[in-house]
């Protein structure tokens, strides 16, 4: 598998200017002068290394006095720790800067995530660039702190090879030459295998993703019931090996090449050492050249290929970062399909349609909307007209792929049409601050979140300033009071048992309850439940939804179910078929034309024994 040569938005140095400017916004601009003292800091400590086994067998050689010798030992020993403790003591103290840096920009991309158009979130593209994006701070080694110590090193390794230069100019020149040209030779090796990884970067990232998928699998307690039933074990042990296979097969490949890019680099090495020998040798045998200059000259060649190599290494490293932190910036500056703070406000429409007597709170229309998803060869919805009226209470239903819950998604303004209009009291949704809008609904989806908070905190969304009364209240209205009133630190019980120890997991249905609860603690005019009872039995789910109907009073509310009897008492009911409507009318409007929603009610009936259902609730 070989991967193109991406091209980025921003250059390396946009890329490192944007990184100075984070740090000073997050007033951290201490880190960018630590980063510089680090770097001289360091080729100090290099240069009196390097410095003190010369100096010492000078000292010898002109026969100086033993004090004066151990004065010598003692001055580079006290040097050299000094050193040691200030870099050590700069590095640290410049680390917190570092994290918070990367903090603040964390913080930047979940604020991202949170308001981002909702259809960001499902396009597959901006998926590889959001985690791209997360790649570049999700440690020590993400870019964002990662391009510190890189540039860092670069001041290093620049500072390094100027004063080295200098002291190798006392040198022929040639020696000079071939040093540089090793070192790019070598360097040269080192990228054609950095390459070579990087070409296999996403094969090696699907085996440890499937390696990962195999494994958290294996331990799902989701999936233990299923694993003993269905003798699953040697199957995942099967699939693992396959994997593992195929990894190893990888990991020899590279081997392979590392060895023959390791053999070429001893040889390189070989060929500068010998040169420079060579020539040292000679300055000695022609001009007396001291034991101690030899040595100083010859270990001046070994820094100087480090301080090459490192700036050439510096670069590379600072490229890869640069390809980082580009996906970073185009993903915190990726363009809104929606407008927000720009679009017009909603206050002043919901006023309006107060004064023309249409109540705000449940004034929407769908003119002609025709919906197709991204990539998709068809419309999910065609040609749709629907005006619902101020607190009607409408039911969507219909069978698996009808369009019902594409149909909310668009009620609720997380998508736009393909074709036609979203209006909200006769305005186009797509012109409002689509933040506002969102406030004037109140929904429970087939797909829910929840956090690992207390069972108040769940319901109010909020940790400050909990109504307990309205929880108390909300919570009774779904039904799951007798619940929680039993668990010993009632509403403060945590959920899940992942962050807390004494977390609970609830049930599907009390989950479901719960989300009932968190619906109608928010009070917006607008209430949407998309299946919200699936994992209740018919007669829990006709009582919920008959609560409903009563606790949610003259505000517009909007019920999708699968269960035809459920929706009775609603004031309309639309029958979706293919993406139209194919059926509209009251529960005994639709059973009086005898068309598709009688006979699958009729169907659904046979099931729930439709007579006893007329007995009990009628």
């Amino acid at each position: 598998m070989r991967r193109k040569i991406e091209k980025s938005k921003y250059n390396i140095w946009q890329n490192v200017r944007y990184m100075l400017r984070m740090a000073c916004r997050s007033r951290k601009s201490g880190v960018i002068v630590l980063c510089v003292l680090t770097s001289i800091l360091q080729v100090f400590s290099s240069l009196t290394g390097m410095l003190v086994t010369p100096v010492i067998l000078r000292c010898v050689e002109e026969r100086a006095l033993f004090s004066e010798l151990m004065w010598t030992i003692a001055a580079f020993a006290v040097v050299m720790m000094a050193l040691s403790g200030v870099i050590t003591y700069v590095d640290k103290n410049s680390q917190l800067d570092k994290v918070t840096v990367r903090r603040d920009i964390l913080l930047d991309l979940i604020k991202k995530d949170c308001t981002t158009s909702y259809p960001n979130l499902e396009s597959q593209a901006v998926g590889k660039m959001r985690r791209r994006a997360y790649n570049s701070v999700s440690g020590n080694s993400g870019a964002t702190e990662a391009v510190w110590i890189t540039l860092s090193d670069i001041i290093k390794s620049a500072g390094g090879f100027i004063l080295y230069l200098l002291m190798l100019t006392a040198v022929d020149p040639v020696i000079i030459i071939v040093t540089a040209s090793t070192a790019a030779a070598g360097y040269g090796l080192n990228c054609y295998t950095k390459n070579w990884k990087y070409r296999h970067k996403e094969e090696v990232s699907s085996y440890g993703n499937k390696r990962w998928h195999i494994t958290r699998r294996a331990k799902d307690i989701r999936l233990a019931k299923d694993l003993r039933i269905f003798g699953m074990e040697s199957w995942l042990y099967d699939m693992y090996e396959s994997v593992m296979t195929l990894y190893r097969g990888h990991l020899r490949k590279r081997e392979r090449v590392c060895l023959a890019v390791d053999v070429l680099n001893a040889l390189l090495v070989f060929c500068r050492n010998g040169i420079a020998y060579f020539y040292l040798i000679s300055m000695t045998l022609r001009q007396g050249l001291p034991v101690s200059e030899f040595l100083l000259y010859f270990a001046a060649v070994g820094g100087f290929t480090t301080w090459i190599g490192g700036i050439l290494d510096g670069f590379g490293k600072l490229y890869e970062h640069s390809l980082d932190l580009s996906m970073l910036r185009e993903y915190l500056e990726l363009p809104e399909m929606f407008l927000f703070d720009e679009g017009e406000s909603i206050d002043e429409f919901m006023a309006n349609c107060s004064k023309e007597g249409g109540g705000a709170e449940g004034c929407l229309e769908l003119k002609n909307v025709s919906f197709r998803y991204p990539g998709a060869k068809e419309d999910v919805l065609h040609h749709i007209n629907l005006v619902i009226k101020p607190g009607e209470k409408l039911a969507i239903v219909g069978l698996n792929g009808a369009g019902k819950t594409t149909l909310v998604k668009l009620l609720c303004g997380f998508y736009d049409p393909t074709e036609g209009e979203v209006l909200f009291c006769g305005k186009n949704v797509r012109s409002l601050n689509r933040k506002e809008y969102y406030s004037l609904f109140s929904a429970v989806f087939q797909n829910f979140s929840v956090l690992e908070v207390t069972l108040a905190e769940n319901v109010a969304q909020t940790d400050v300033d909990i109504e307990m009364e309205r929880v108390r209240e909300c919570i009774e209205k779904a039904g799951l009071t007798e619940r929680i009133e039993r668990l010993p630190a009632g509403y403060e019980t945590h959920i899940g048992r992942k962050v807390y120890e004494d977390g609970i997991e609830l049930s599907g249905g009390e989950m479901q309850r719960l989300m009932l609860a968190r619906a109608l603690y928010k009070d917006a005019p607008i209430i949407v439940l998309d299946e919200p009872t699936a994992a209740l039995d018919p007669l829990a789910e006709h009582d919920i939804y008959q609560k409903y109907s009563d606790m949610t009073g003259k505000r517009t509310s909007i019920y999708i179910s699968h269960r035809l009897a459920s929706t009775r008492f609603c004031d309309r009911i639309i029958y979706l078929k293919k993406g139209q409507i194919a059926e509209s009318g009251t529960h005994e409007e639709l059973l009086r034309a005898n068309g598709e929603y009688a006979c699958l009610f009729e169907v659904q009936s046979k099931y729930y024994g439709e007579e006893k259902w007329e007995r009990k609730y009628s």
